[in-house]
């Protein structure tokens, strides 16, 4: 599926462009490119987003790090604005009354049918470049996690697969486990990692 790419004239969006828009459009900016966000996210992305999102603010109550819901602007540059589904930020500087200024520690992305091209390789990068220390993608039809860490070199690595009946252990946040069947809302299986 191809993505609805909205195209300036003369030159790229910047940050005060997209800010300009009708409050009942969502966009995304990546390197200056206007990134459609509609139709709205299923009901089955939707559950996914909020258990994926009730369970780190439990687990981050009263610590330092603060979970965020879209819609919220992630700000990496001038040319760069994005919305991911879930983020998490530890450094509160970061968080101005309209925005996050700069890489939160963890970026959740749950894939849907509009948006996994652009959610695997163009938003992948991005996070990347500017230095976020944990990328998830969830994807609801397979119903796997893939987990990318930054190395030493800020390059993020080639990436873990996590199936529907393991935990999601999150680095960025001392360790922390996610249970992804309570994620996507399955029967946890009676032994879920049997020992040989």
């Amino acid at each position: 599926m191809t993505l609805a790419v909205k195209m300036k004239e003369k030159g790229k969006y910047t940050y005060n462009d997209y800010a300009s828009w009708p409050d009942d459009e969502r966009w995304e900016l990546i390197d200056g490119v206007a990134y459609d966000m509609s139709p709205a996210p299923i009901i089955k992305h939707q559950t996914i987003v909020g258990n994926f999102f009730a369970m780190l603010r439990e687990a981050l109550k009263g610590k330092s790090c603060v979970p965020i819901v879209s819609p919220a602007d992630v700000v990496f540059s001038e040319h760069d604005v994005v919305q991911p589904d879930i983020i998490v930020v530890c450094e509160p500087a970061k968080i101005t009354e309209k925005n996050i200024q700069g890489a939160p520690d963890l970026v959740i992305e749950i894939l849907s049918p509009s948006t996994t091209s652009k959610d695997r390789w163009k938003k992948k990068q991005l996070y990347e470049k500017n230095g976020v220390r944990e990328y998830v993608i969830v994807d609801p039809d397979g119903q796997y996690v893939e987990r990318y860490l930054l190395d030493e070199q800020s390059l993020f690595d080639h990436g873990e697969m996590f199936e529907i009946q393991q935990a999601l252990t999150l680095k960025s946040l001392n360790n922390l486990e996610i249970p992804l069947w309570e994620v996507f809302e399955v029967q946890p299986e009676e032994n879920p990692n049997p020992t040989n």
